[in-house]
Formats: C-alpha cells, sequence, structure tokens
C-alpha cells in the first residue's frame, strides 16, 4: 500500500504497534496520536505545532478523532476511512477496491486519502503559498493512518467491515466493527491500567524495540488479512439466533495472532 516517508509525516513511526492497540475510537485514536508526536523529529514537531489549530494547545491527540466528527458534515470523506475488498479476497487492488460504491467514484478510499494528504503536506515550508488546507490534511492524514491499520478498515464489502457482523462482548451486543474500534481498547486500559490512558499510552512506548522500527513500511497484508478473519471467527462461540459471543481470550489471541 506504499509508504510515505517525509519529516511531517513521521507519525508513521509507530503503526508497527497495532498488535498491541486494537481499536481505534477516540481513545484509540488518541493514542496512536499521542504515540506519534512524541517521536516526531524537531523540525516535523514544529510543523505539526504550527499547523494544528490554537484549540488544540499543541496535543495532536486532542484532534485526531476530527475526521470522524465531520464526516456527516463532509459527507464526501466518508468512504475515505476504508477499503473493503471482495469476500474472502485478501489483496488489495486500487482499481477494485478503492471505489466510492455509492456513487461509482474511484480513487475514494483509505489507501487514496492517504497519498493525497501526504502529498498536500509537501507543500508546507514551500516558497509559494499552499493552494490547501494544511492543518485539515495533518488531521485528516493522522486519522486515517490509524484507521488503516484497524483490520476491518480494510475489511470485506459485504458485511462492511464487520458492521453487519452481530456479536456478544461479554454482555453486551453489538456489531464486531464497533468491538474492534472502541470495546476492546475499553476493556483493556478498564482492567489493566486503571482506566488510565496515560499508563496505557506509556506501555506501548515502553515495548518500542528498535527492531520493531526496523519493520516499519513491511507489514504482510496478505497474511494480516487471513489472520484477522480466522481470529475472529475462530474464538466465537455460536449462540442464539446466529450471534456470537467474544470473551477476554479473543483480545489475547487476537493480539498473539497479529504480532
Amino acid at each position: 500500500m506504499g509508504c510515505y516517508r517525509i519529516a511531517l509525516v513521521a507519525i508513521v513511526s509507530f503503526l508497527l504497534l497495532i498488535q498491541n492497540t486494537q481499536g481505534w475510537g477516540d481513545d484509540g485514536h488518541a493514542i496512536v496520536c499521542k504515540i506519534a508526536q512524541a517521536r516526531l523529529s524537531n523540525t516535523a514537531a514544529k510543523a505539526v505545532k504550527k499547523l494544528l489549530p490554537e484549540s488544540a494547545n499543541n496535543d495532536l491527540s486532542s484532534k485526531c478523532s476530527w475526521a470522524d466528527h465531520v464526516r456527516f458534515i463532509f459527507q464526501w470523506s466518508s468512504p475515505l476511512h476504508f477499503a473493503d475488498a471482495p469476500d474472502n479476497v485478501c489483496t488489495y487492488k486500487d482499481k477494485r477496491d478503492c471505489i466510492d460504491h455509492k456513487t461509482g467514484t474511484k480513487g475514494r478510499c483509505v489507501v487514496a486519502a492517504i497519498s493525497n494528504y501526504t502529498t498536500q503536506l509537501l507543500d508546507y515550508g514551500s516558497d509559494i503559498e499552499s493552494k490547501y488546507n494544511l492543518t485539515q490534511a495533518l488531521l485528516f492524514l493522522s486519522h486515517f493512518m490509524g484507521d488503516i491499520h484497524q483490520p476491518l478498515h480494510c475489511g470485506f464489502v459485504s458485511d462492511k467491515g464487520g458492521n453487519e457482523i452481530t456479536v456478544r462482548w461479554y454482555k453486551r451486543k453489538q456489531n464486531l466493527h464497533h468491538v474492534w474500534d472502541v470495546s476492546i481498547i475499553e476493556t483493556e486500559v478498564e482492567r489493566f491500567y486503571d482506566s488510565e490512558l496515560s499508563e496505557f499510552v506509556d506501555a506501548i512506548q515502553q515495548n518500542i524495540t528498535v527492531h520493531d522500527m526496523s519493520l516499519i513500511c513491511k507489514n504482510q497484508y496478505e497474511k494480516l488479512c487471513f489472520e484477522v478473519y480466522y481470529v475472529n471467527f475462530f474464538f466465537f462461540l455460536s449462540g442464539e439466533s446466529g450471534v456470537r459471543t467474544w470473551t477476554h481470550a479473543y483480545n489475547i489471541s487476537g493480539s498473539h495472532q497479529l504480532s
């Protein structure tokens, strides 16, 4: 899917940690951006500070879910959060998968969005005034880099990335996509970090190794796709009316499978 190595978007450096941070709701995206901002070079950090709105107080994580909050106002941005492939096809093809299935518009997916906003941010620091809104470009990019590493944002068309799969997370009935986006990380933080998100972030930071850094942009996407769906369905026990039940064993096994 490509790697984009420019100073301003060095935020990709933390993305190898997907096996530990498996959810991308508001908390998940905040974690993504906290780790990313802490690892920026001085040059990139200054650029991010200048591009962030004053209300952020130089905290990228406070705006990392902005793209979710505006998707109903900027309706054109909705398909930019994911890239779904045909069922059981664990490969990505631009012409087939990067499309708004409602309108048929090509180039409308998270992969194209990352490329687009990376290109826009390359205008930063040039002598010519950019024609782009670079603040929005930064906020979109930081959000979409999180989305693309949540496996169900690169899922299958028929189940809409797990949104059409009903499961039970402990006693709560919800869809599988929501479990990955929100429930796993909430449970993790509550049970193991006394509901302190900052402690969870610190734990992730401490686990980053030189070897981890060498793996950036070397993800085996086909392998990941198969592992994600194997874990999703193997660890569900069929319940009444086809609703599957998920326990914490899924979270532990899923972390192992994706590592």
